[in-house]
């Protein structure tokens, strides 16, 4: 029995110790600073860039940053940081090393040149302090031409801090990428994970709409949905399915028949049975993109597990969602938010928001951090 208490008096610790990063009530944020890394900044022979996802180890002060790079400019990664800031803003990104995705076989990820039914496409990565070990989300790949089809579903992967592979979750069979317009979408699957509050699930949400379950959003009213997924952490299978009902595309598209999309680029947990969700929605013809942020309660929502289609068996309740916050209103350009994560506390008591953006590898995009305090 005596060899047992040191191990709980560490998960009791971890547990608290997240726990101190995540407020009990919001009422609104206040940006307090932004923050950009340059373009092609090099690290350690990487190029920075592609910042897709971001979490933040309270007991370490660390933060790992996970890029949707696919192999294509440097092996699929994620960087761990440590981020400068205060009530007066973020003083500076100090990133402190690199770590290459690995396969079960030990070896980095191929890029699309070399193998493209292994390249992955990284999106999220989350921290699980009880076990020392990060977790992170691809969107798989769906390309459809005469004369190659390439099919790979989505993925959770569990890994080390070294990158190492670990594990994975056991996907549900909804979420495979089939040649015909079923499952999941091109680029639309897993943007966003986030552990529940005590870590015994996993929440993991689309960006778009399975072909089943309805249309992509638009500037027009489309009553497009996307399931949130509840994975049970230890037995990491799905247990529970919710909707989500998507905001329309912000502005029309120039021209009018040109690509936009508004879908969930990140989500966080916050308390029992709540999330905060990122809608990033963008048009072309508009360099910005139109960031809100959700207060998403699930507590009442309909499990929707065996509901096939949400076109033919519409969800009878739904997730409930409350604006927080619409960028547009900050007064400053906003680019492509994928990456949301608690932070530390202020001095005066106040939690911490952070986002970031991926900037494609343009030179016209950036690689932006804000840093919000979150008021009671």
């Amino acid at each position: 029995m005596r060899k047992l208490i040191p191990f709980f008096v560490i998960y009791i610790n971890c547990i608290f110790s997240f726990s101190q990063t995540q407020p009990t009530s919001i009422s609104s944020l206040k940006l307090i600073g932004n923050y950009e890394i340059p373009f092609n900044k090099k690290f350690k022979n990487t190029a920075v860039g592609g910042l897709s996802g971001i979490d933040y180890d309270a007991v370490n002060r660390l933060y790992y940053i996970i890029s949707d790079d696919r192999s294509a400019k440097s092996s699929a990664r994620f960087y761990s940081a440590k981020i400068h800031l205060s009530e007066k803003g973020i003083d500076s990104v100090e990133l402190l090393d690199v770590n290459i995705l690995l396969q079960p076989d030990g070896k980095p990820f191929p890029g699309a040149k070399e193998t493209p039914r292994l390249t992955p496409d990284p999106e999220s990565i989350r921290y699980n302090p009880i076990n020392n070990e990060l977790i992170w989300s691809s969107e798989g790949e769906r390309t459809i031409h005469a004369n190659d089809t390439i099919l790979q579903h989505p993925s959770i992967q569990i890994i080390g801090t070294d990158g190492s592979f670990k594990s994975s979750f056991t996907m549900p069979t909804n979420l495979e990428m089939h040649s015909i317009e079923l499952g999941a979408r091109q680029n639309g699957t897993f943007e966003g994970i986030a552990f529940s509050h005590d870590f015994n699930y996993l929440y993991a949400c689309l960006e778009e709409p399975l072909y089943q379950d309805g249309p992509k959003a638009n500037v027009q009213e489309t009553n497009s949905f996307v399931r949130i997924y509840k994975f049970d952490s230890k037995k990491r299978t799905v247990s529970e399915e919710y909707a989500y009902k998507l905001e329309k595309v912000a502005y029309s598209s120039i021209p009018s028949n040109a690509f936009k999309v508004n879908g969930v680029s990140e989500i966080v947990s916050f308390e029992k049975d709540k999330l905060l969700l990122v809608e990033r929605s963008f048009s072309t013809g508009r360099l910005a993109c139109t960031v809100r942020l959700f207060l998403a309660d699930l507590s009442q929502a309909e499990n929707i597990i065996h509901n096939y289609s949400l076109i033919k068996t519409p969800p009878k309740k739904t997730v409930a969602k409350k604006l927080l916050l619409n960028m547009d209103d900050l007064g400053i350009f906003i680019d492509n938010i994928e990456g949301l994560t608690f932070g530390p506390t202020l001095t005066n008591g106040h939690k911490t928001l952070i986002f970031i953006a991926d900037n494609n590898f343009q030179s016209s995009e950036k690689n932006q951090f804000l840093l919000f305090e979150v008021m009671p």
